[in-house]
C-alpha cells in the first residue's frame, strides 16, 4: 500500500446551498425551521480557549454571551436537538439543559459544538451548529447512501444542525491504541483499506486521521473496528486525485504502516473488491435517491473547471480509462466511477 503526504494548499470556499437542492433536502425530511441558527450564536462578546484535561489548547473557544440572551439560545437550542432526535417531541428535553457552548476557528465550516445534558443522570450528548455548506450536504448524503453508517442533520436557511459522531478521533487512536494487544491488528488494517476505497470511489477529500473516528464493538470472540468520516467540507472539490486517498496524508501513516506490515497485496485487493461490492449494492437498493442527488448536484457550482479536468486526467491515469475525459462535472466522475464499480463486480 503506497504512502505519502499530500497537502491542501488553499481553503475552500464555502457553496451556498440552490433552490435545487433544498427542495431535495424537503423531500428527504432534511429541512426545518430551526428556532435558533448558527448566526445566532455569533453574537458573542468574547471568548476563553478550552483546554483538555492536560492543558492543551483544543482548538476549540468558550464564547460569552450577554446574560439577555442565554435563555433565548438555550432554549432554541434544546427546541433544535428536540428536531433532530425525535421530529420536535420536546418531552426529550425536559430534563435535559444546555452545559456548554463552544467555538472553533479551525478549518472551513467554524462549527459551534453545543453540549447537552440530562440532569437526572448526567448523562450527555453533543451536537453541533454550521455554516450550511453544499459541499458538506452532498457529502453527508452520500455517506447515507453509501456508507454502511446513518448521518442525521438538519438545514435551515443559512444554518446546518448534525448530531454527533460517537468513536475515538482517528489520530488519537492511532497515537494511544493501534497496537493494543487485545486488537486484532489484521481487522484494524481491513478497515482502513476499505475506508481508503469508499472515500476514492465516492470523491470524500480530507481524511486525515483527525477528521474521521474509529468505532470499536466488543464481539463474542474479538472487536470489530470502523472507520467513520465526522468531516465532510472537502467533498468532490479538489482536483488532486491523493486528496481521495486516506493512504496518501502523513497523519494517516501509522495505519498504512500497519497495513503494508500485516496484509499482502491479494488480501488488500480482496478488501478493496468487498467494499466495491457493498458499494454496488448500495447503489442499487438507493438508486432512486441517487438519481434524484445527482440530477441536483449536476446542475450545481461546487467545483471550479481547473479542479475538473485536473481530477479527470488524473482519475484516467490511475484507471488508464479514457472515458474520465468525458466527465464535465464532479458528478460525472462519481457517476463514472461507480458504473465501473458495478461493471467490475459484475465483471
Amino acid at each position: 500500500m503506497e504512502h505519502g503526504d499530500v497537502k491542501i494548499l488553499k481553503k475552500k470556499p464555502i457553496y451556498p446551498v440552490s433552490a435545487e437542492l433544498r427542495k431535495y433536502l424537503r423531500f428527504y425530511q432534511r429541512d426545518a425551521k430551526l428556532p435558533v441558527g448558527y448566526v445566532d450564536l455569533l453574537n458573542f462578546y468574547e471568548s476563553f480557549p478550552v483546554m483538555d484535561k492536560n492543558g492543551k489548547d483544543t482548538l476549540w473557544e468558550s464564547p460569552l454571551y450577554p446574560p439577555h440572551e442565554i435563555d433565548r439560545l438555550h432554549n432554541g437550542l434544546k427546541k433544535a436537538y428536540a428536531m433532530l432526535k425525535a421530529s420536535g417531541n420536546l418531552r426529550i428535553v425536559e430534563h435535559k439543559y444546555i452545559d456548554r457552548i463552544d467555538y472553533c476557528k479551525f478549518g472551513n465550516s467554524n462549527p459551534f459544538r453545543i453540549k447537552i445534558v440530562n440532569r437526572l443522570n448526567d448523562i450527555y450528548d453533543y451536537f453541533y451548529v454550521k455554516k450550511a455548506d453544499a459541499s458538506r450536504i452532498y457529502g453527508l448524503e452520500l455517506e447515507e447512501i453509501f456508507s454502511p453508517n446513518q448521518v442525521n442533520y438538519l438545514v435551515d436557511g443559512d444554518s446546518l444542525i448534525e448530531e454527533h459522531i460517537a468513536g475515538i478521533p482517528g489520530d488519537e487512536f492511532a497515537r494511544t491504541r493501534l497496537r493494543e494487544p487485545d486488537y486484532n491488528p489484521i481487522r484494524i488494517a481491513k478497515e482502513f483499506v476499505k475506508f481508503n476505497e469508499r472515500c476514492m470511489i465516492t470523491l470524500l477529500g480530507d481524511m486525515r486521521s483527525y477528521n474521521f473516528v474509529m468505532q470499536i464493538t466488543p464481539d463474542f470472540d474479538d472487536f470489530q473496528f470502523r472507520l467513520r468520516a465526522i468531516d465532510f467540507d472537502q467533498q468532490f472539490y479538489e482536483g488532486n486525485i491523493k486528496v481521495y486517498m486516506p493512504q496518501f496524508f502523513k497523519e494517516n501513516r501509522p495505519y498504512v504502516e500497519l497495513a503494508m506490515e500485516y496484509l499482502t497485496d491479494k488480501t488488500v485487493l480482496q478488501y478493496q473488491q468487498e467494499e466495491q461490492s457493498s458499494i454496488m449494492y448500495q447503489a442499487r437498493s438507493e438508486r432512486y435517491r441517487l438519481k434524484e442527488l445527482r440530477d441536483v448536484s449536476i446542475k450545481d457550482n461546487i467545483s471550479t473547471i481547473d479542479n475538473i479536468h485536473q481530477l479527470r486526467e488524473g482519475l484516467f491515469k490511475h484507471y488508464s480509462d479514457n472515458q474520465y475525459h468525458r466527465c464535465e462535472s464532479m458528478t460525472d466522475i462519481i457517476e463514472l466511477n461507480i458504473k465501473n464499480v458495478i461493471r467490475q463486480v459484475n465483471a
